[in-house]
């Protein structure tokens, strides 16, 4: 995809994208080393760590978010980072819980 005129995806389009055999996130572009995705996660939700940072942008419904020792309530809008090789998870979502996903970097995260 061509990234010169900017990108934009919708939240129809990403609902509507086919998961991969062996993903639990749709990609729907990416541009270097950033992907967007978008992640409903079953539960319990079986995310392992990543090797890059990611950001989570909450699209649809509320729940919990884990990365390592902290727990934080997110809903509709929130952002929430978890760094590369973070444990992190979503707890007691609700039925239509989705985010966006943002995963970028190099692999092992960014220099703080």
């Amino acid at each position: 995809m061509d990234a010169r005129n900017g990108m934009r995806a919708t939240l129809a389009e990403a609902r509507a994208a086919k998961l991969p055999p062996g993903r639990l996130s749709a990609l729907l572009w990416s541009h270097g080393s950033m992907e967007l995705r978008y992640y409903a996660p079953p539960k319990p939700d079986p995310q392992q760590p990543h090797q890059q940072d990611e950001l989570y942008i909450v699209a649809a419904g509320t729940g919990h978010f884990i990365c390592n020792d902290g727990r934080h309530r997110c809903e509709p809008g929130d952002v929430l980072f978890a760094p590369a090789r973070a444990l992190h998870r979503f707890e007691d979502c609700s039925s239509d819980f989705a985010v966006w996903v943002v995963f970028y970097g190099p692999q092992g995260g960014e220099k703080p």
